[in-house]
């Protein structure tokens, strides 16, 4: 059964269409001709042709739809018809058989369409197929969070997937089943990736480590820590030691040699012995030490000048390797350690016999020469990245997909069980189910041939005549043509062929009864026994108004057989413009205001030039015959227009369908309510566009109130009485002597059906 139609595309469909949802097993479309009917029927009848269109199956289960159109009427009424075989009256062993061989079918299908409910789902079982595709969406979506996170660093890693969903999670899967890379810290591979994937990378200069060799030998030399003094044998060396005055005394004799023979102090003359002996006392080793010290100085500040500028031109330089700021601060303490040193060095040089000790450097210059060193081991193993780029590049892309596959390890291990049993039912039921199809194939088999061996033409020949007889039609029939009597014609009685000189009545009403018959049979000798949806479009488009009631029996006969158990009709679909017939076909004595479990009503409207579907919970279409009862009950009614109103409602209910004798109901009213009634039925025999007496067509509130009187006074003469307070929604008052309206057939031929035409005719115009 279908449960769903997208009507998109075609004809004065949309591209984006119209859905028709929740189809049952009756469905009923109504839309005025160009609306867009003929458009759903040919859809189902050939989907293939309609690519935007889409058919939903319950269960996924493809019917045989027979469609009944203008293209059907076309494709078949010809020469000569395709013969509908029927099954005929044979022993009734074979016939179970057929039956038992339809019943393995049916089972098969059944057993198919369940597995595939189990594999596809419903509502709100959703199926294993959509439960792998859940677990599929629910991994793309971790894996595209893990994505997002780490994005900005491994762009270059990711390139081929970034834009994709379904194609990174598809790396993710691949490489969660086959990375064999080493695990690296995450902030490792960022660093390594902001290298190898720069765009334009180029080899880095070694970085040349400052010498500190000569600075740590000045630092340590042994004369800092001596006191630098004159001969100690000396007279006057004695006094000097004593007073810790040496340092004074040197500086005091470039005084004295300026000033000789007189002390530049005290100005006392001195006794040249005593010269003689300060000088002995700054002997040569005294001058070798002041000596040293001299050149301590100037050789400390040279090399400490080198050592800070070899330090400040690597930081001008720069390196990807070397932290700035690092190199700053290890600068600013050897400047600084270097500049106390300095400070040490000049008091000695000042006051040799002092004793001073100097910074011990060795640690921090060695600290520099380390960082100086891991920077070099940096651009070392950077140049030999740069020199062997590409591999450098997919190692790093291999250990960054590791690292990803690594943090999500556990949704990876959960999805891949999920998914492994999931896969696991799928499996066993498609293998199931390709078994089952191989029996359903067999099966089917069987049934046609069983159904070959008891199947013929010319039941259907015989049925077809006796409906076109008991209906009027005896001008023609069908007969069995071809060479193997498989084929049917349309005759005259003389034999003649029929089908050039046939009315379009007769033409459409024919190849109707062609199509009501194929509905229980098959153009081939087997296939009328499988499941099919039947849909009726118009079927009564050129066709007398005396037969729409006899189309609608047949087809609520159709109605009858999709509701059997056993039946072979599924569904059926109901397209028409005629509100009357759509009145008939779809009245349901049962039926309350709300439409019943098993059917559906539907409007197609023309907006724009743009078709639309429309469901209701109700039966929408009310005839225009109710539309004239509700503006008699309307109080507000206008008094220019009631009387043609009156007019059409005795004309539709008692002259079309009732076929009424309209002198025998005048007969039973005297004097001036005659007149009225007479003058009622004078503008059903004329017509609504003649001219009238004034007489009869006044508008006061009087005369409309008699004619009212008399419009209700002829449904009660005529025993019609429960039918006007019906339509009037008032309370029936018994009515003495009055006796029935008689109904004539309304075409020759047609007496055998009079019962049913007195059961349509109160039912067709009863509100539903």
């Amino acid at each position: 059964m279908i449960e769903e139609l997208k009507i998109a595309g075609c004809a004065s469909y949309s591209a984006e269409g119209q859905n028709v949802t929740g189809l049952r097993k009756i469905n009923f479309i109504y839309g005025a001709n160009g609306s867009g009917k003929t458009s759903i029927s040919r859809v189902i009848a050939n989907p293939a042709d309609h690519p935007a269109c889409a058919i939903r199956w319950v269960n996924q289960r493809p019917l045989e739809c027979l469609v009944y159109n203008a293209d059907f009427v076309e494709r078949n009424f010809r020469s000569s018809l395709p013969g509908i075989f029927t099954l005929g009256e044979h022993d009734a062993a074979v016939l179970d058989q057929i039956e038992q061989a339809r019943k393995d079918v049916a089972d098969i299908e059944r057993d198919i369409s369940a597995r595939n409910l189990v594999l596809n789902g419903k509502d709100d079982a959703p199926g294993k197929l959509n439960e792998r595709a859940a677990l599929r969406e629910n991994i793309e979506n971790e894996c595209w969070k893990l994505k997002n996170r780490h994005d900005a660093d491994f762009q270059s890693a990711f390139a081929g997937v970034r834009s994709s969903k379904a194609n990174f999670c598809d790396k993710i899967l691949s490489e969660w089943a086959s990375n064999q890379a080493a695990v690296h810290p995450l902030d490792d591979l960022k660093k390594r990736a902001a290298v190898i994937f720069e765009k334009g990378l180029a080899r880095e200069s070694v970085i040349q480590v400052p010498d500190s060799t000569e600075l740590a030998r000045l630092e340590a030399l042994p004369i800092f820590a001596k006191k630098v003094v004159g001969r100690g044998d000396v007279d006057i060396g004695g006094l000097i030691d004593r007073l810790g005055n040496s340092d004074w005394v040197k500086q005091g004799i470039d005084y004295f040699a300026q000033s000789t023979p007189q002390c530049p102090f005290c100005q006392q003359d001195v006794e040249a012995e005593l010269a003689k002996r300060i000088g002995d006392y700054f002997d040569e080793a005294y001058n070798r030490d002041i000596a040293d010290i001299a050149r301590l100085v100037a050789g400390y500040e040279a090399a400490g000048t080198a050592y800070l500028q070899a330090l400040a031109g690597i930081s001008q330089n720069g390196s990807r390797y070397i932290d700035v700021d690092q190199l700053t601060g290890l600068i600013e303490r050897v400047t600084a350690r270097l500049a106390l040193n300095g400070q040490h060095i000049a008091r000695k040089h000042k006051e040799p016999s002092a004793v001073v000790t100097l910074e011990d450097n060795t640690e921090l210059f060695a600290e520099v020469r380390d960082f100086l060193i891991a920077a070099n081991a940096a651009v070392v193993e950077h140049n030999g990245a740069v020199d062997d780029i590409s591999n450098q590049r997919t190692n790093l892309t291999a250990e960054i997909w590791k690292c990803l596959v690594e943090e999500a390890k556990g949704i990876l291990d959960a999805y891949h069980a999920s998914k492994t049993a999931v896969d696991a039912a799928i499996n066993g039921i498609e293998a199931s189910l390709t078994t089952k199809r191989g029996n359903l194939t067999t099966a089917q088999q069987t049934l046609r041939d069983l159904e070959k061996g008891i199947t013929s033409v010319q039941p259907t020949v015989t049925e077809i005549n006796a409906l076109l007889a008991s209906f009027g039609f005896r001008g023609f029939k069908l007969a069995t043509a071809g060479d193997q009597g498989n084929l049917y014609e349309i005759v005259r009685l003389d034999g003649s062929n029929a089908a050039r000189t046939l009315s379009e009545g007769e033409k459409t009403f024919v190849t109707f009864l062609y199509f009501y018959h194929l509905i229980r049979g098959s153009v081939s000798e087997s296939g009328m026994t499988s499941d099919r949806v039947i849909v009726f479009d118009d079927p009564i488009s050129s066709l007398d108004s005396d037969i729409l009631f006899i189309v609608s029996s047949l087809i609520k006969r159709v109605f009858e057989l999709s509701h059997a158990p056993n039946g072979l009709i599924r569904q059926v679909f109901v397209l028409t413009h005629n509100i009357y017939f759509h009145k008939e076909v779809s009245f349901d004595p049962d039926r309350k205001r709300e439409l019943r479990a098993h059917e559906t009503f539907w409007i197609v409207k023309k907006i724009d030039d743009v078709s639309t579907l429309e469901a209701f919970d109700h039966n929408p279409i009310r005839t225009s015959y109710e539309l004239l009862w509700s503006e008699v009950r309307n109080e507000n009614r206008s008094n220019l227009t009631i009387q043609n109103t009156l007019r059409r409602i005795l004309e539709n209910y008692f002259k079309i369908l009732g076929n009424m004798d309209k002198d025998k109901i005048i007969e039973k009213f005297e004097g001036r309510e005659k007149v009225i009634c007479a003058s009622l039925f004078s503008w059903v025999n004329d017509g609504s566009h003649s001219t009238h007496d004034d007489l009869y067509i006044s508008s006061d509130a009087a005369t409309v109130d008699a004619y009212l009187e008399i419009f209700r006074r002829i449904f009660e003469e005529t025993g019609h009485t429960q039918h006007y307070h019906m339509m009037m929604g008032t309370e029936a008052m018994p009515i003495a002597n009055a006796a029935p309206i008689e109904i004539t057939s309304p075409m020759p031929g047609y007496d055998q059906t009079a019962a049913l035409t007195n059961s349509w005719f109160q039912r067709c115009v009863k509100p539903q």
